[in-house]
């Protein structure tokens, strides 16, 4: 038996006599970061749902770690323009945060400047580092981290993904992810799984990204995800820009774009 932090056997999640998630195998370790990718409506968010146990099987079953710490990220927050709110007030809303501990929890992820700022004023990068300091918080063994990058421009996405990594080397958490871009998380996760109601394929990203069933559902699929490889004699940074063809695969050589149907 390893010591997985969560995992998940043959879960089933039905709605309306439809599967949206079917036969689910998936667990998570200490230190491991795993990446679930998918198009929209593959069930991702509901796979976090039954994680996080806002949401129970059909059948199958979810072990947690007992006592398990879950530190969640939101895809983004909405917040009432009225609302007089700070990121100090936000992120003291976790029981038992001082302004030292929600200090120090901003430096962590390099959103300290934000800490008097009303919520609604700061941009989508600092927002997500927002999300990730309250998160941090509750001193989590595992991240739960639905679209991360959500609103963050290409290079700011690098970072944050980076950032993430380094959190994960820090605090020795588990880390689950939800993406659509594997060529960002690429260089930044230990597995993928590729999820379209049930488990495509999974495994290192490389190896994800030419199995025959990624490549059936991503690849030649025009209003879903589309990853390709290049061939010919120069590669593209994380910008589009022209680099050197010695330049890393994991940065230049693998493009996406992201999910095109509902």
């Amino acid at each position: 038996m390893s010591a997985a932090l969560i995992r998940l056997q043959d879960v089933t999640v039905t709605y309306a006599g439809q599967n949206v998630l079917d036969t689910i195998e998936l667990s998570v370790e200490p230190g491991q970061i795993v990446t679930l990718i998918g198009p929209n409506g593959a069930g991702k968010t509901t796979l976090v749902k039954a994680v996080l146990g806002l949401l129970k099987p059909t059948s199958g079953s979810v072990w947690r770690k007992p006592k398990l710490r879950v530190g969640y990220m939101p895809q983004k927050l909405h917040v009432d323009p009225t609302l007089p709110l700070s990121v100090l007030r936000f992120l003291r809303l976790v029981p038992g945060v001082d302004r030292a501990q929600a200090l120090e929890a901003l430096k962590e992820v390099g959103a300290e400047k934000v800490i008097d700022s009303p919520v609604q004023s700061v941009s989508g990068g600092e927002m997500q580092r927002v999300l990730l300091a309250r998160a941090l918080l509750r001193k989590p063994e595992l991240l739960v981290l639905d679209e991360p990058v959500q609103g963050v421009d290409v290079a700011g996405q690098s970072e944050l993904y980076a950032l993430i990594t380094r959190l994960r080397d820090r605090h020795g958490c588990g880390v689950l992810m939800v993406s659509h871009d594997l060529h960002l998380v690429m260089s930044t996760t230990d597995q993928v799984v590729c999820l379209n109601r049930h488990v495509c394929c999974s495994g290192h990203p490389e190896q994800v990204s030419s199995d025959p069933a990624f490549v059936e559902l991503f690849g030649k699929n025009a209003q879903s995800l589309a990853i390709y490889h290049h061939h010919h004699d120069h590669a593209h940074d994380l910008h589009g820009s022209v680099v050197s063809e010695n330049t890393p695969a994991t940065s230049a050589h693998v493009h996406g774009e992201g999910c095109k149907h509902g």
